[in-house]
């Protein structure tokens, strides 16, 4: 069931609301509920980056591997330095 508001905006304010709800073929009533919608739902709970970087697997190489040298021997044959 749809109930009926009034609200009181400034002219010039009314006049670009109706505009744009003319060139987004919205009525402003269906805007307005739209916005109450929108500010009213709960936002999701954001993950941490901590939890998203704990989720990750960990990397697959052996752990005696100088990857500092390697990389420069790459960036090297790469490069030419």
């Amino acid at each position: 069931m749809k109930t009926r508001l009034n609200l009181t905006i400034e002219d010039s304010l009314l006049l670009h609301v109706k505009e744009y709800a003319a060139s987004k073929q919205i009525s402003i009533s269906q805007m307005v509920e739209d916005y109450f919608k929108n500010i009213t739902q709960p936002s999701p709970k954001k993950e941490s980056i901590i939890d998203m970087v704990e989720k990750l697997d960990s990397p697959s190489f052996n752990k005696d591997t100088d990857l500092k040298k390697k990389f420069y021997e790459e960036q090297g044959g790469k490069y030419g330095f």
